[in-house]
């Protein structure tokens, strides 16, 4: 038995006997408000928090705009914070006390018992739009932190609470001068603390636990669905709240569709399975995606695909310090995809392109031919969202100190992905010449996706599941044969 499987059979033990990181303390969380309300001299900090679900599935989660601010993690909860001439006052509005509701939901904290846990002053929320509207007319400025899903999603969102409490406000005093600090709030989320990365740490050692669980249901015959429970399993089991996102576990076709969540396909012999799943650990999310050979083994072509994409990932770890341009880490990944697909022949060079159909390369009409193979950018921010904010989307665009965020170069060979394209005599040349080739790697799927923070002297990679070759497929010819009790604590 190899060193790595002496090793992988012992991490399961070791990661459940560490002791849990410590929450973020209510200093912490006055420090987030205070460097918020530094933007303005005087005025109105308004933030919504998420409401209680009606069909209670999935369970709570609170927005993380408002978590980040406040730690509170009831629902329908809101927050005013008033500064004028230095002095600030912070008021949580929660939910009144109802017996009734109560059975169902188990009881809320009354505004006593949250002023005592948080510091600060608490009201009901029946208060909050009075309370909204008598500051409206003295004249200060509001700040708004919205409570749309994610930050993706603010500029449709009009569904909201808080995007129709604010419109509701702004229809009511109409010289009220509004802003959006949601913008503002992600500049200060992007630099996590250390008490975030140990929670983050945390997050990617149990997704870690849920990936070396994984082989135990994957074989020919079984269902996706198999390794999806064993892997929320051993996350819940572990200390994990809730699967960060939707969990991927995407077999031989479905391996080649970013974001495949029905999880319920029947695994095929000779195929790939490609496994997205990480969990989120006091609302802090990992991010990890693997892909292993069904059988136990990669074919020679799945071998070829997934050691570009490995090193790719790796190009891109090398690139990784303080200071240095994001687009140096991007421009390392895309550079060894393009020139291993250019090996293979699935592009012509390393930027030949393709006339696009309309949207799928934004607002151009051409792009490079790697992008049929590689849609998606090599990696995001991490933290409270599973798409966080990180430093490297603003200002000088650089990695710094305190950047948590994900790697994940992947290769898709869809069927049929040159229908696509428009009828042009570029497009025509090119599909003609790659048309075998298409058939023969067809419905290969593979993303390697691992977390990382920026340190002072470079990064540490926080998920450290099996990724390499020879390592994946000792993975697989040690599996256990059935439920595998990876973290017994």
């Amino acid at each position: 038995m190899n060193r790595f499987w002496l090793v992988a059979m012992t991490v399961p033990a070791l990661a459940s006997a560490e002791p849990q990181a410590a929450p973020i303390s209510q200093a912490e969380y006055a420090a987030r408000r205070a460097a918020l309300t530094a933007i303005a001299d005087s005025g109105v900090f308004v933030a919504f928090g998420a409401r209680e679900p009606v069909d209670h599935y999935p369970p709570f989660a609170q927005r993380a705009p408002f978590r980040y601010l406040t730690g509170f993690l009831a629902p329908d909860a809101a927050l005013i914070i008033v500064k004028r001439g230095g002095h600030i006052t912070t008021t949580l509005f929660v939910q009144s006390s109802n017996p009734r509701r109560e059975f169902y939901t188990g009881a809320r904290m009354a505004p006593a018992a949250v002023r005592a846990e948080t510091g600060m002053d608490a009201e009901i929320n029946e208060r909050f739009v009075p309370v909204l509207d008598s500051l409206a007319a003295t004249g200060l400025g509001f700040w708004i932190v919205g409570d749309a899903e994610s930050d993706e999603f603010i500029a449709p969102d009009s569904l909201s609470f808080g995007s129709a409490t604010t419109r509701r406000l702004g229809a009511a005093h109409p010289f009220l001068a509004m802003h959006d600090a949601t913008r503002t709030l992600d500049s200060l989320r992007a630099r996590k603390s250390a008490a975030e990365v140990a929670l983050l740490r945390r997050a990617a050692a149990i997704s870690t636990l849920g990936h070396l669980a994984a082989p135990s249901a994957i074989g020919p015959g079984r269902n996706e669905g198999d390794v999806q429970a064993i892997m929320e399993y051993t996350f819940r089991r572990n200390g994990g709240e809730r699967p960060a996102y939707s969990s991927i576990v995407g077999s031989g076709p479905n391996s080649t569709t970013l974001h495949y969540d029905r999880d319920d396909r029947v695994m095929q012999g000779g195929e790939v399975i490609l496994m997205d799943c990480a969990t989120s650990y006091q609302g802090y999310a990992a991010d990890v995606t693997r892909t292993l050979p069904v059988s136990g083994t990669f074919t020679a072509d799945q071998r070829g695909i997934y050691q570009i994409v490995r090193d790719a990932q790796a190009a891109g770890e090398r690139q990784v310090r303080p200071g240095v341009p994001a687009s140096t880490e991007v421009d390392s990944i895309r550079a060894v995809v393009s020139a291993g697909l250019t090996r293979l022949g699935l592009v012509d060079s390393t930027n030949a392109m393709i006339d696009a159909p309309p949207g799928f390369c934004g607002r151009t009409t051409e792009c490079r031919q790697v992008t049929l193979f590689m849609p998606h950018g090599p990696g995001h921010g991490l933290g409270l969202d599973v798409h966080d904010p990180a430093q490297w989307y603003y200002a000088n665009r650089v990695f710094g100190v305190g950047d948590a965020f994900t790697i994940e170069p992947g290769i898709y060979i869809r069927p049929g992905i040159t229908d696509i394209l428009p009828d042009t005599p570029r497009n025509r040349a090119y599909v003609a010449r790659v048309r075998p080739l298409l058939e023969r790697y067809a419905n290969i799927g593979v993303r390697i996706e691992d977390d990382y923070v920026v340190t002072d002297t470079g990064v540490e990679r926080l998920s450290l599941a099996p990724r390499e070759v020879r390592e994946v497929e000792d993975l697989m010819k040690h599996r256990r044969p059935a439920l595998a009790d990876a973290s017994a604590r």
